[in-house]
């Protein structure tokens, strides 16, 4: 009997260790976004700020060019990050990571505009994109694989669907914070500086974050392999190509989908369905919302029937319903009506954004695949996520808006061939739990 107590007892104190082992990950996860996205939900308002000259549409663009820029960055903070987490663990990275979005967003928050500094003004908001890219770079590899890791085999899914969750939940944030202060301060004052409060309330947000992560727990997959080559670079290349190319395969329709719907969305609706700022913003954070209390529910059906079908779902009817949705969303003049139209979207990237994260875990072993996650994906989403807003800006200021169109539906397409072709990781997962 005492045995019994015991071994229930130990199950239960696991069990409790590794819930909040991945809500701890997760609440960090939420702040790194909630600091990557509050650029975006502010640009309609700062980009005047450090770009003056133009019109609106021109200001947006180079606001978005430098958006871009971090992405660039992405790819180097995946490999340096990945690396470090494969080599001296998940939960060093995670805290290293957050550390650096912390930087980065006071740097944005008490940077002086064009017209105190000149030129100085957007190079140094360039580079305070370029280290939050950095972070957020390694951010994605090594939680996804900590939460994966951390997730039992059979809620794995479930679990690891929170990825996404705390991801939009820190988009959701920042539309949040975006929102209030439009209620609270005059337009003219959220121009002049209402817009450097997110950036505060983001840095201090991940110094708290910092102490909480130091206290979590480290993988056991991680803990369970002693191989002295871990996260080299070569093995992910000649030995996981086909992992690897797979991952920037199904990452590329996703990817674009996900931000052409979430970031570009707000400003789609102001620039062109000709809602206010306000009304842009409101019914992108409903959308997002609704989107958000979806990922789960979509991670436990890929506990049940797989990841392949669901990515397939996701491929099918992206490819068939992208174009109608964002030609009917161009041309909306009804709140409800775009915020219907923007949730039929979002529900269908969710088929992506919900599992995607275990997909990729899964598909590497423990000594390769935080950098085997981080890296691909940051290659894939530096060319088609971090790009979406530059090029439909593009495409809109060339007076082919429709073209953006068509790239997002070709995008998803090209991935279903990859969720097609691919096997179900569920059945075939390399993580040893």
């Amino acid at each position: 009997m005492a045995t019994a107590e015991l071994q229930r007892s130990a199950t239960e104190t696991g069990g409790l260790r590794r819930l909040r082992s991945i809500l701890g990950g997760s609440a960090g996860n939420l702040v790194e976004w909630y600091d990557w996205y509050a650029y975006s939900a502010f640009a309609l308002y700062f980009a005047g700020v450090f770009f003056p000259k133009g019109d609106q549409t021109a200001q947006l663009l180079n606001a978005a060019a430098v958006f871009a820029v971090g992405f660039l960055a992405r790819p180097v903070g995946a490999w340096l990050m990945g690396r470090y987490a494969d080599r001296r663990g998940r939960k060093a990275s995670l805290t290293l990571s957050v550390a650096l979005m912390c930087a980065g967003s006071l740097i944005i928050a008490f940077c002086p505009g064009y017209a105190s500094i000149g030129v100085a003004a957007p190079v140094i908001l360039t580079l305070a994109r370029l280290v939050q890219g950095l972070s957020l770079g390694g951010e994605y590899g090594t939680s996804s694989t900590y939460l994966s890791e951390m997730a039992g085999r059979d809620r794995r899914g479930f679990w690891s669907s929170f990825q996404y969750m705390t991801l939009i939940s820190g988009q959701l944030t920042a539309l949040g914070v975006l929102l209030v202060l439009q209620a609270i301060l005059p337009k003219a004052e959220l121009q002049a500086w209402g817009w450097r409060v997110p950036f505060v309330i983001g840095g201090l947000l991940a110094v708290s974050v910092f102490w909480l992560r130091r206290g979590i727990d480290e993988t056991d997959s991680y803990k369970a392999v002693e191989s002295k080559e871990r996260g080299r670079t070569h093995w992910l290349w000649l030995r996981h190509p086909k992992e690897s190319l797979t991952v920037i395969g199904l990452t590329a329709g996703g990817t674009l989908s996900f931000y052409t719907f979430t970031i570009y969305a707000q400003k789609f609706l102001a620039n062109t369905a000709g809602f206010s700022k306000e009304q842009a913003s409101q019914i992108s954070a409903a959308a997002l919302l609704v989107m958000m209390l979806i990922q789960p529910v979509v991670g436990a059906i890929s506990d049940k029937v797989g990841r392949r079908p669901v990515l397939i779902a996701f491929g099918v009817l992206g490819t068939l319903f992208t174009w109608p949705i964002l030609r009917a969303l161009g041309g909306a003049s009804d709140p409800m009506a775009a915020f219907f139209l923007l949730v039929a979207a979002l529900g269908i990237t969710s088929g992506y954004t919900a599992v995607n994260a275990v997909v990729k875990a899964e598909m590497f072993p423990t000594e390769i695949r935080a950098l085997g996650v981080a890296l691909p994906y940051a290659i894939a989403n530096a060319l088609f996520g971090g790009t979406a807003e530059y090029v439909a800006l593009w495409f809109k200021q060339a007076g082919h808006e429709t073209w953006f169109y068509g790239y997002v539906t070709g995008m998803i397409a090209l991935s279903l061939l990859v969720y097609v072709g691919m096997r179900d990781t569920k059945k075939h997962s390399r993580i040893m739990e």
